[in-house]
């Protein structure tokens, strides 16, 4: 902390800073024999997740697991390390394990493998418990919310211990979340005994890949990337407005790439952005929160957004490949939404850049940049195309072909990195008054980004596993970190090759202890969300929310939204974002789709699982409990609660975006019809984050008035979401009487889907009318497609009588039953397209470009005689 931090003596906040970084390290710094375990300990948790992700056990069939023992083992490594590491009252016993806290880790060890050590035998009594088994899960549950406490403090465990207490005290809870209860042996057996509860999904993700991305940015970090990003940031960025400021949010996001998490982002990268911004100008809070803004922004940057994006793979059934698609368009906006916000506070403070030692002239720089941007397209081309045809040409032999290429590459950039300077770890206590050269800074790390370039390549042309693409990239990280010391030194003709190799050992063996005490929280909150997840399933939650939230709701979609956001930032002041995500989207994405559904809007589970996912995020630096900002302030010396407040100022950006992609899902690239289209998107969707931004600020040009912030924050909602104006204009469908349904389904392409309007007698007794969504299937005659959606019907008026519904098939999924009445089929109408509406709106925000000039200039008149 600062010396002239004014809450030195503010033992609280202090306190909670400590806490915050704690957490973040890994836990207590042990002495001794503990010291020892705990590095011990770690390694092998490290060495059993590279084991189980790599091909290894299938080619020497030795050392399988199948996916519950290896959640039982990763689990067990996390308690363990959750009662070692972490002591039972903070502050206290911080260098030394306790006896009980051993006994403890232990116990919890023994109860987390309980799964793999006595997997046969469970498997022969599944739902029938003995007592054994009994004590073994209740005194696990008991130790798990422990581990969690300890870890991650109280908010997650006082979350699942109220959905056990829900479990057991249904029949004495308030009739609208009432239920039958569940017996102590069904909680038991159902949360530990199998795979409904703690070890499910969630833990399942944090298992097979999570881990290894952790590690794989302990392992960049430790090998000097994230060193090297933030230097590349401020040679290349430093001489602009508020340069150090902008270098923190690229640095930042580049970091995304490294850790993934928002916390860990600010405590590495604030620690170099902050004080640099400080020194060229920008106040304590302001630099604080553009680190938190950045940072919290960091885990929205694909290809790697953190533990939650993972379990989307999960829980919305598509790819990893079609996460990071749908959310690269949001991220991207509002990264440069960011740096904007950066540059017109930078024009606030009259800030200047900051000059660089090759002073490079404006046509050099103009040919640096068409350099770089030519050779990243030639480079991607050779790469994409290049190494496609050599897979093509040479078939399952590529492989040995292309490895020794990678190697060669790799050797051939650190040979090149010794020909300039090693990068210096920054000084925050000295001037900032020049700023490196680029090239030289950027050519001394170009190696750092072949494990990126693998792990994209994996996950992108490959289309291998998120856990195979993480393992491949890891091991060539392992590569790198054992062999770039040795490489320089001969390069560089020092000759100590053997010292060089023993300190890439030695970093290996620190970055896999790091990586596993990074993922101990990880690891026990996703287990601990499990306990949400299994609750849901075990008692039906999930219809009772959405009858309650359709209730207080009314069933309008943004008040459902707004409500849902609220929710998220809330839990998301004291769980992680992975827990948060968890438990929120399991009770709430459901309901928003069924709700939306019911009110003739298609939102996509994707979009759902996104709003949740960035709320999450964004409760990070959300007041009073941000911890982002407490980390943040902690470095800069501010107010943590002014900092978490400015920070969120500068992420309201972010929090307009899921509401925006909720209602136009081209945000996401989902229904684009071509290149043009994209562009266009991309256009309109860039453009309303900057016109916002400048909106929020109070500043474009010059300072706004009232009524110029009116006017953009309307163009910004028009280039959002021209459909608002356009379809009163020209509605985008009309309602035809449920009679023309089969004419109008001859119509519709295969495999595409109708929407009804269908009504009946709900399982309650209660009549009920909706909008449904009914995918299609292809077949020869309208009649025969509704067949094979399940459904078959006869005419009866204006209506159509549904006759009988397939158990099982989409149809009852979708909500019809026997004896309902499809009364309207929604049917698509010809228009203009919606993105006319963007003319008027670009032809306002000219008119407010040219009033805010003329005010600058005559500004700028008045000001230039004193």
């Amino acid at each position: 902390m600062s010396n002239s931090d004014p809450r030195a003596g503010n033992d609280p906040d202090k306190q909670k800073v400590e806490e915050v970084l704690q957490t973040e390290s890994g836990g207590r710094a042990a002495t001794g024999s503990a010291a020892v375990i705990l590095f011990i300990v770690p390694l092998l948790w490290s060495l059993f997740q590279l084991w189980i992700a790599s091909p290894l056990p299938y080619i020497f069939e030795i050392g399988v697991f199948n996916s519950t023992e290896a959640r039982s083992i990763h689990l067990a490594f996390a308690a363990f390390l959750a009662f070692a590491a972490f002591p039972m009252i903070r502050g206290k016993h911080a260098n030394h394990v306790p006896v009980y806290d051993w006994i403890l880790a232990l116990a919890a060890a023994f109860a987390a493998s309980y799964l793999f050590i006595f997997y046969d035998q469970l498997a022969t009594r599944p739902g029938a418990p003995n007592m054994q088994d009994l004590v073994i899960a209740l005194g696990g549950l008991v130790l798990l919310l422990e581990a969690t406490r300890r870890a991650l403090g109280l908010p997650l465990t006082i979350v699942a211990a109220v959905f056990i207490f829900y479990s057991l005290a249904g029949p004495y809870m308030p009739d609208v979340i009432s239920h039958k209860g569940a017996s102590l042996s069904k909680l038991a057996s159902h949360q530990w005994l199998g795979t409904e509860g703690v070890f499910g999904v969630a833990l399942g993700v944090s298992t097979s890949f999570v881990f290894l991305f952790v590690l794989f940015g302990a392992l960049l970090e430790r090998a000097g990337a994230g060193n090297y990003f933030i230097k590349v940031a401020y040679a290349m960025l430093g001489h602009m407005r508020g340069g150090p400021a902008k270098a923190a949010v690229v640095s930042s996001g580049l970091s995304g790439v490294i850790s993934g998490s928002s916390i860990a982002n600010v405590v590495t990268t604030g620690t170099f952005t902050i004080p640099l911004m400080k020194r060229v100008g920008f106040p304590a809070t302001k630099a604080g929160a553009v680190e938190v803004a950045a940072s919290t922004n960091g885990q929205l940057t694909p290809p790697i957004m953190g533990a939650a994006a993972f379990l989307m793979v999960e829980y919305v059934g598509i790819s990893y490949l079609e996460v990071i698609k749908h959310a690269i368009l949001p991220a991207m906006i509002s990264y440069v939404a960011l740096i904007y916000i950066v540059h017109l506070e930078a024009c606030k403070l009259n800030m200047k850049g900051i000059e660089r030692l090759d002073r490079p002239t404006l046509a050099q720089r103009m040919l640096n940049w068409v350099v770089i941007v030519l050779a990243l397209s030639v480079l991607t081309l050779v790469v994409y195309y290049g190494i496609g045809w050599m897979k093509d040409w040479l078939g399952s032999a590529a492989i040995w072909v292309l490895s020794p290429l990678l190697l060669l590459v790799y050797v051939g950039l650190v040979g090149y990195a010794t020909r300039f300077p090693e990068l210096e770890e920054d000084d925050p206590e000295s001037a900032m008054d020049e700023l490196p050269p680029v090239g030289p800074t950027v050519k001394t790390g170009l190696y750092f980004l072949l494990p990126v370039v693998v792990l994209v390549w994996c996950l992108t042309v490959e289309r291998f596993s998120p856990q195979l693409s993480a393992f491949w990239a890891t091991v060539f990280m392992i590569f790198i970190v054992i062999t770039q010391g040795p490489l320089k030194a001969f390069f560089y003709k020092q000759g100590n090759y053997v010292a060089g190799l023993k300190q890439g050992v030695i970093d290996l063996a620190h970055s896999l202890v790091t990586g596993a005490r990074n993922m101990v929280g990880i690891g026990v909150a996703t287990a601990t969300a499990g306990i949400v997840v299994g609750t849901v399933t075990l008692t039906g939650i999930g219809l009772v929310m959405t009858q309650f939230v359709e209730f207080i709701s009314g069933g309008n979609l943004l008040l459902m939204l707004i409500f849902t956001a609220i929710i998220s930032l809330i839990l998301g002041m004291g769980l992680p974002t992975t827990a948060n995500y968890i438990v929120v989207s399991t009770l709430m994405a459901p309901v928003i789709v069924t709700l939306g559904a019911a009110n003739g809007l298609l939102v996509p589970l994707i979009a759902v699982h996104l709003f949740v996912f960035y709320f999450g995020i964004l409760a990070d630096d959300t007041p009073p409990v941000g911890l982002a900002a407490y980390a943040a302030a902690a470095i800069s010396g501010a107010d943590p609660i002014r900092t978490g407040v400015q920070g969120f100022t500068y992420d309201i950006r972010t929090a307009i975006l899921p509401f925006m992609f909720i209602f136009n899902t081209q945000l996401l690239l989902i229904g684009l019809t071509g290149w043009f289209d994209l562009l266009v998107t991309i256009f309109s969707a860039v453009t309303a984050m900057l016109v916002f931004s400048a909106a929020t600020q109070g500043y474009w040009f010059t300072k706004t008035r009232w009524w110029e912030t009116a006017l953009l924050l309307l163009i910004t909602f028009t280039l959002f979401r021209p459909g608002f104006w356009w379809d009163m204009v020209y509605p985008p469908t009309e309602d035809r009487p449920g009679s023309e349904v089969l004419e109008y389904v001859d119509k519709v392409p295969a495999d595409e889907p109708i929407i009804i309007r269908a009504s009946g007698m709900s399982i309650d007794g209660e009549e009920v009318s909706k909008y449904l969504r009914l995918p299609l299937p292809a077949a020869e005659t309208p009649a025969q497609r509704l067949a094979e959606a399940g459904l078959e019907v006869s005419a009866q008026g204006e209506e159509m009588v549904v006759d009988f519904v397939n158990f099982g098939s989409v149809a009852e999924q979708a909500g019809i039953s026997f004896g309902w009445t499809i009364d309207k089929v929604q049917v698509e109408k010809d228009r203009p397209p919606k993105e006319l509406a963007f003319i008027p709106a670009l032809i306002l925000l000219a008119f407010l470009a040219f009033g805010q000039l003329r005010r600058k200039e005559r500004e700028d008149a008045v000001a230039e005689p004193a």
